[in-house]
């Protein structure tokens, strides 16, 4: 027994260090980053990151459902604040800047890989927040009258690609194009839009389900 307390510390710890170094090298490298250098940063060998996380996909449960946790907080702030337009477009915003600040994080919500349970659960929650705060703004006179949830979608797409090809050169640009998009969902600017937003069941394909 005493011999086995030990080995379970140190599997314990082993895995600790391969989630936070997980999470650094995605965030730095997105989630194409060889597993080799997060076994290197942990401290472990390649065997031990895959008796732990037997598949990549494993990895990422471990890591972005908590990151992506701060779609809470950011829904929390944006349906507590007193001016409708100001909580939906910080909304938006906050998760742009997740987004820009984490490059694997901007490959989960530019869905670049298939997604494991408990992300497309955050995601799926992530949206949700999003219905109810459009719906205020929308009750308010704020926010165009079109605009649907899923309108997001090409949004994140968009905005990860942005993200991408800025790199280091122009490394905020992203909020110059999210400012002129937000402009554009403002009731006093809309025009008719020449196409429909993304159907509930393209949206169901998209989120897996």
């Amino acid at each position: 027994m005493s011999r086995s307390r030990p080995a379970r510390a140190d599997a314990a710890r082993n895995r600790e260090k391969l989630v936070a170094a997980g999470a650094r090298v995605f965030g730095d490298r997105g989630l194409d980053a060889p597993l080799e250098e997060v076994a290197r940063r942990a401290g472990v060998s390649i065997g031990t990151l895959y008796n732990h996380f037997p598949a990549r996909q494993d990895l990422f449960d471990a890591i972005f459902p908590v990151r992506l946790a701060e779609l809470d907080r950011l829904a929390a702030a944006a349906l507590d604040d007193p001016d409708p337009w100001s909580g939906f477009a910080g909304f938006i915003e906050g998760i742009v800047a997740l987004q820009a600040a984490d490059r694997g994080l901007n490959d989960v919500l530019a869905r670049r890989f298939p997604l494991a349970s408990e992300l497309s659960e955050a995601c799926h929650r992530g949206f949700e927040h999003l219905a109810a705060i459009t719906v205020r703004a929308k009750e308010a006179g704020q926010l165009r009258s079109d605009f649907e949830v899923t309108d997001l979608v090409p949004l994140m797409w968009a905005m990860s690609q942005i993200i991408r090809e800025s790199g280091d050169a122009a490394p905020t640009v992203w909020r110059r194009f999210l400012g002129v998009y937000l402009d554009g969902l403002r009731a006093g600017a809309a025009h008719p839009l020449p196409v429909p937003a993304l159907s509930p069941d393209q949206m169901a394909e998209f989120m897996g389900g």
